[in-house]
């Protein structure tokens, strides 16, 4: 399937959100408004 998704370009539809907005991905989870993936950028925490 990885191999499928590479020869055709496939990928998911992602999110990058910082530490700061983590709440408010929560709060979008919770009440089923998140489009994409959320993905945390690790280099934003403190």
């Amino acid at each position: 399937m990885l191999d499928f998704c590479a020869e055709h370009g496939l990928a998911p539809a992602t999110e990058l959100i910082g530490a700061e907005q983590i709440n408010e991905a929560y709060e979008r989870v919770m009440t089923s408004k998140v489009r994409y993936r959320a993905v945390i950028d690790t280099s934003t925490l403190g």
